[in-house]
């Protein structure tokens, strides 16, 4: 004869979850029908999300370069498309803001205090100088 009783059960380990009462619950088409609701609420979020970022304007903006000591402050620097650069002189002797390679207006003659301005609109490299002090060197980067 054996030792164990015939009628004795080896103990059983059962697994539960968080959502196995919650589960007990819903029928399959319950839950089909949120997981399509989630799906189709996601989707749409998704597609107003990327419209609502096109559709935000850019701003522009104000950007100053100082001209001292016979030199561009900043040298380089990078700006927005649609953003105005200003230079504004404050030397003692009168410069001349000139395009490297005629990308955009030059400035008339600017005598100590007056300024120059120019709206960047195309993305780009832009080198500049000073026609009278060749020198004197920059680069405006536009994104």
């Amino acid at each position: 004869m054996s030792t164990l009783p015939s009628h004795y059960r080896k103990p059983t380990t059962r697994c539960m979850t968080v959502l196995t009462p919650f589960l007990r619950h819903l029928n399959t088409g319950t839950l089909a029908f949120f997981l399509l609701v989630a799906l189709a609420s996601l989707t749409s979020m998704r597609g107003k999300e990327a419209e609502t970022k096109a559709s935000i304007p850019v701003k522009a903006s104000r950007t100053e370069v100082v001209i001292d000591n016979f030199s561009f402050s900043p040298k380089t620097f990078t700006v927005p498309t649609g953003a105005a650069v200003t230079w504004t002189n404050h030397d003692n002797v009168p410069h001349v803001v000139t395009s490297a390679d005629d990308q955009f207006e030059k400035s008339p003659l600017l005598k100590a205090g007056q300024s120059f301005s120019n709206i960047f609109d195309t993305a780009g490299t832009y080198s500049y100088f000073c026609s009278i002090h060749p020198p004197m060197r920059g680069k405006i980067i536009v994104e």
